[in-house]
């Protein structure tokens, strides 16, 4: 895939930029991953994510601009130097992705998110009752959609959609737990959808009790050497990430999940899913709608959650990059409007990555020279305009890039 050629612009782009991520230290994130991926010295503090992008939370700073300001606030300035009149059109005046770090220690909550059309009409919903957008229990804080995609760089586990109702009663069974054999006779019973979904009430509407005993039973399908032993150390841990917690419960009826490191994990709307160990490149779509199912002290709307999450058995939509025809670079062909992810393994040329719309670069091995633009070292990243020329030379550098899949401006 040759680069495109840019035309039609009104004004000429803005300068390729470092970006200074914003440090995320939520309690599961791990204290020695990122920095043993930058090559530095971990400070004792739980460093969960790296962000570089222009989310409202937490905007990358550019510090090689005049003022150093965050790259939310330059966008807003001026938008079609920034984004392109491609993306513009597409997206609106603002960065449609925001390209993520992530090393998690301990398990993340269990979760759903909306499709596009579901969060506008929560969101407007949500504006008309008057919930302010700061509010514990409030939803939809955007009126987008939050499809995801993680590449692994080590061996990385989660929880990821619903798995056939039938092999989840067997793995109730082997629990041996008296209380869920009336949910293994409707997961065999009923139909898949509704079987799923009068099961996960269950489990979030469930008394500690149960919990506690579930939990104490986990360890019996680990030391078996049966077909449940690596779900079941899975499923341990997380009840020790979250002692009592009814998303244990939930936590039963969903995949377990290993990737290889470069094995990438896809999240579309409507499918539950928990990261719970391992580090990657996570992107996403630029929008915080979450509907939490449990493992986690935030709150849950177990009624609202009942209108969001699919309750449809499938297999986790785990990906390998393909070539893209530009020298080095494989890409993880996700459905998405907001991004596309590939990685760029440079080789002794210069490699060119101009593209219609706005690009994070993230440089995780070796080192590379933007032309024209900043060098990027280990664990350094740079925002490149849209239609901005850029050339990528430095040979065994492995080079994350961040996009938005978009035509030529009309």
């Amino acid at each position: 895939m040759s680069s495109p050629r840019i035309s039609g612009r009104c004004t000429p782009p803005s300068p390729k930029s470092l970006l200074s991520p914003a440090v995320r230290n939520y309690p599961w994130g791990s204290r020695t991953a990122i920095p043993a991926l930058l090559g530095q010295q971990p400070d004792g503090e739980p460093q969960a994510e790296l962000w570089f992008g222009a989310h409202r939370a937490a905007p990358s700073l550019l510090p090689d601009r005049p003022g150093s300001p965050d790259l939310a606030a330059a966008i807003t300035a001026d938008p079609v130097r920034e984004l392109g009149e491609a993306s513009l059109a597409a997206h609106g005046p603002e960065l449609p992705f925001l390209l993520k770090l992530l090393a998690a220690e301990r398990a993340l909550s269990l979760q759903v998110h909306p499709t596009r059309r579901q969060a506008q009409n929560g969101h407007d919903r949500e504006e008309a009752a008057g919930v302010p957008l700061d509010a514990p229990h409030r939803a939809f804080k955007d009126r987008n959609p939050k499809p995801e995609l993680l590449c692994a760089l080590e061996p990385f586990e989660a929880l990821c959609g619903f798995r056939e109702p039938a092999r989840t009663a067997e793995l109730l069974d082997a629990l041996a737990v008296p209380e869920l054999r009336r949910w293994s006779a409707v997961l065999r019973s009923r139909p898949a959808r509704e079987a799923l979904s009068r099961t996960l009430r269950a489990a979030l509407c469930a008394r500690e009790r149960l919990v506690h005993t579930v939990s104490a039973a986990l360890p019996r399908l680990t030391a078996s050497p049966g077909p449940w032993s690596n779900a079941g150390a899975a499923y341990t841990a997380v009840a020790e990430d979250y002692p009592g917690d009814p998303g244990i419960l939930a936590a039963l009826l969903l995949n377990h999940v290993r990737l290889d490191a470069g094995e990438a994990l896809y999240l579309g709307a409507g499918v539950p899913h928990a990261y719970l160990r391992g580090a990657g490149v996570e992107i996403m779509a630029n929008s915080d709608n979450v509907l939490r199912c449990g493992l986690t002290d935030k709150h849950v709307d177990i009624t609202q959650l009942a209108d969001i999450v699919d309750c449809v058995p499938m297999g986790p939509a785990i990906m390998r990059p393909t070539p893209t025809g530009l020298a080095g670079e494989s890409q993880f062909c996700s459905p998405t409007e907001e991004f596309v992810l590939s990685r760029l393994e440079t080789g002794t040329g210069a490699v060119s990555v101009t593209d219609f719309g706005p690009q994070v670069l993230l440089c995780l091995v070796g080192h590379v020279r933007l032309t024209p633009g900043p060098p990027l070292s280990r664990g350094a990243a740079a925002f490149v305009p849209a239609g901005s020329p850029c050339e990528v030379t430095g040979a065994g550098a492995v080079l994350y890039r961040a996009r938005v899949p978009l035509r030529a401006a009309p």
